[in-house]
């Protein structure tokens, strides 16, 4: 027995000999400055846009927070630097049942590329979004062209929250099995927001908003399709619209309606900034 435990302890030291010194620490200051790659547009569009001088961030308020935009994997509507002739459009889709929610955001630059940035996944029960499906890309010419007249759309003239008249009386639409729509639109200066519940009527009043943020996405992931099964489809909502404001019947603010937040002085025009990459034209998708 003792030779045996001879040769274990022989064996022991033999290998806390041979066995290789721990790794030293990195260079702290190699640590903490890393060299950050610029993400490519499709990630990130708008990337590394500071405020000049005489520029003030335009006010948000469409119920979501600078967090919860970075835990879908986009960069705050709240930080995002628009110049003249841009605009950031965004849709936020939450059906009545489930968990699962989707988020599309297309962002139209002064040089003429456009990018969408879709989300879909799990809202709930975790810190984190569950199950989330990325969607990443830029647009082609043919579909950049109808999203560039969004922004005079009358329909940003609307309430921000409504309820449908039909001319006997108003009636407040409750979300029992539907999908209740957010759209924010962002151009230099100010925000606009709309908030539709499932009432096809109310719902109808957005309907070429909705169409083109959806269609942009549409048809690039089948995880994502899968939330949104009728897609950029909205024409039953336009006809119910159509059919309200035909027979009388109207929106009116509902009882959430609250001013739309406030714009801000657009600064005299400035010459593009950036690398030639970032002015180069469309590529298409």
């Amino acid at each position: 027995m003792s030779g045996l435990a001879g040769l274990i302890a022989g064996l022991a030291l033999a290998t806390v000999q041979q066995a290789p010194p721990p790794t030293p620490y990195p260079d702290p200051a190699t640590w903490w400055s890393p060299e950050v790659p610029r993400p490519p547009s499709e990630l990130e569009p708008l990337y590394n846009r500071r405020l000049g001088r005489d520029e003030r961030p335009i006010p948000i308020d469409n119920g979501v927070e600078p967090l919860l935009y970075r835990l879908w994997g986009l960069p705050p509507l709240q930080s995002q630097v628009l110049k003249r002739g841009e605009l950031v459009l965004e849709v936020w889709a939450r059906p009545a049942r489930g968990v699962r929610q989707a988020v599309v955001r297309v962002t139209l630059r002064r040089d003429g590329r456009a990018f969408v940035q879709a989300r879909a996944g799990l809202g709930c029960c975790t810190p984190e979004i569950g199950r989330r499906v990325d969607i990443n890309t830029e647009l082609a010419e043919p579909q950049i062209t109808p999203l560039k007249a969004l922004a005079a759309d009358p329909a940003w003239g609307q309430p921000r929250s409504v309820i449908v008249d039909y001319g006997g009386g108003a009636v407040s639409a409750l979300c029992v099995d539907g999908v209740s729509w957010d759209v924010t639109l962002l151009v230099p200066g100010q925000a606009r927001h709309l908030r539709r519940a499932c009432d096809d009527a109310e719902v109808g009043s957005i309907a070429p908003i909705l169409s083109a943020a959806l269609g942009a996405a549409a048809g690039r992931d089948p995880r994502f399709d899968a939330v949104l099964p009728r897609g950029a489809d909205f024409s039953r909502q336009a006809d119910a619209y159509r059919s309200l404001i035909g027979s009388g019947g109207r929106l009116i603010p509902g009882e959430s309606n609250r001013p739309q937040p406030p714009a801000v002085p657009i600064p005299p025009e400035e010459p593009p900034e950036g690398p030639p990459e970032s002015l180069s034209p469309p590529s298409g998708s």
